[in-house]
């Protein structure tokens, strides 16, 4: 590596990380007293706090890691600027890609270790903050690992969808079940009610269950049919019901993926293109960090001297409000289905790249 590469990521990284320590502290600091009243009531100790602040940390690291990377290249930049040294460098016969090649390729390097950290950690991190949270909430000593989840609905395979009154993982065992099958054209083929469901041996078993069939007019075939104890050939497992109830920002990219497989054999479109949305949106959000960089570039090249400090932190909110205000106006056009989930999630990034892209290539 170049003496000037050294020289420019040494700064690009010293601010970053600087930035990044802000973060943290100024979130910690807010949310408690944000949350002092409660804490005080509920007398909750520091362990409990170290437990629930530690766990949030991968998700406010994936958050912010897009504003560090904008604050840490434009302060770098307009104090090369500020400083003439980008005309020396530019005198010496280097390129503009020469002087920006290294915060590039940190900024790829972010892209990679936000990508990992939202995939591996956020997921369950998130898990285990919202558990911390409601103790701290009900003021319970311990977390409770044998949780009752209630009201469950998924879509399972075989074009069947599930109501759940009550689920128990710890027991695999289901309570007031509603399950509705249907054909290509979802129509409703097909209803089972049953009190009670057992997961036993690989396979599930109903208590005092009641099936109906239906024709394509939606009316009753032949007398329900009725059983104490019948065993369902049904292909979820207890997992499946755990995993697919989640919300997608706490599954992990191969849970989300597997979840739309399933929905897809369920014809529920509207389902399916929302949750497409979330999958690549995951791919897409850890490209952020190197997108912004590359819009700061253009910027604090252009930044004046003695204005460098308040200019930077200016353009930064400026950029950064622009940029998630298109990220959020391609998400909602993909969910409302007027773009394709590709194309919007993509929507921000395009914009953004192609005019910062074509500043580059103007700057003198």
């Amino acid at each position: 590596m170049r003496i000037l590469d050294r020289y420019i990521l040494n700064s690009v990284l010293t601010v970053f990380l600087g930035c990044l320590a802000t973060f943290f502290f100024l979130y910690i600091i807010v949310d408690v007293f944000a949350h002092l009243d409660e804490i005080l009531k509920q007398q909750v100790s520091l362990n409990i706090l170290a437990q629930y602040y530690t766990s949030y940390l991968p998700v406010i690291f994936v958050q912010v890691t897009p504003i560090a990377c904008l604050l840490s290249i434009l302060h770098t930049f307009s104090n090369l600027n500020r400083h003439n040294e980008l005309i020396a460098m530019r005198s010496s016969g280097l390129s503009i890609f020469n002087v920006i090649k290294t915060v590039i390729t940190f900024g790829a390097v972010i892209c990679v270790l936000v990508f990992l950290v939202n995939d591996k950690m956020v997921p369950q991190s998130l898990s285990l903050n919202q558990k911390i949270k409601e103790q701290i909430e009900t003021g319970v000593k311990k977390i409770n690992r044998n949780e009752t989840i209630e009201n469950l609905s998924m879509y399972g395979m075989k074009n069947r969808l599930f109501f759940v009154n009550k689920f128990y993982p710890y027991k695999n065992t289901m309570e007031n079940i509603v399950i509705l099958e249907h054909d290509e054209r979802q129509n409703i083929v097909k209803k089972i009610v049953a009190n009670k469901g057992v997961y036993e041996a690989g396979s599930w078993k109903f208590y005092q269950s009641i099936t109906y069939n239906f024709d394509l007019n939606g009316q009753i075939l032949k007398e329900p049919q009725y059983a104490e104890e019948e065993i369902m050939t049904i292909p979820e497992k207890p997992r499946d019901f755990l995993e697919q109830r989640q919300q997608p920002e706490l599954m992990t990219i191969s849970q989300l993926d597997n979840y739309i497989w399933r929905l897809s054999k369920s014809g529920a479109v509207t389902a399916i293109r929302n949750f497409k949305v979330d999958l690549y949106r995951k791919f897409s959000e850890p490209l952020t960090s190197i997108i912004i960089i590359i819009m700061g570039i253009p910027f604090s090249l252009m930044i004046k001297k003695r204005t460098a400090g308040m200019a930077s932190l200016g353009i930064a909110i400026m950029l950064s409000f622009l940029y998630y205000v298109l990220s959020a106006i391609g998400v909602a056009l993909g969910k409302g289905g007027i773009l394709t989930p590709v194309l919007a999630v993509s929507l921000s990034h395009i914009i953004v790249l192609s005019f910062s892209l074509y500043l580059i290539r103007n700057l003198p």
